[in-house]
């Protein structure tokens, strides 16, 4: 498995959690997070260099985090203020390879 996300759950609207993507293979691509909604096409969330530069979707910016720690080749997501809307399964993706993690699913309660 190149890609393995974990993290998602359900919480309510105001809430926060915190997506975890482990990672094998090379640290030197990018790091990115997407999600799916039902009956939407997958959207760019957020993307992490490997220097560090981040990259935000407008409708997270100020409350989702993307970091990654290279030494243990995990990504991250930490996901705050919720909204409903946030409720889709995420992804990570290495850039510019086809390496995509299974998704897990995060639900916000309103």
């Amino acid at each position: 498995v190149q890609l393995q996300a974990s993290g998602g759950g359900l919480v309510q609207a105001g809430g926060s959690l915190r997506l975890s993507c482990a990672a094998s293979g090379s640290t030197f691509y990018a790091m990115a997070w997407f999600r799916q909604a039902p009956g939407k096409e997958r959207e760019f969330v957020a993307a992490a260099s490997r220097g560090g530069n981040t990259y935000y979707a407008d409708s997270v910016k100020g409350r989702f985090t993307i970091s990654r720690d290279n030494t243990v080749n995990t990504a991250y997501l930490e996901m705050n203020s919720l909204k409903p809307e946030d409720t889709a399964v995420y992804y990570c993706h290495r850039e510019s390879t086809s390496d995509w993690g299974q998704g897990t699913q995060v639900t916000v309660s309103s």
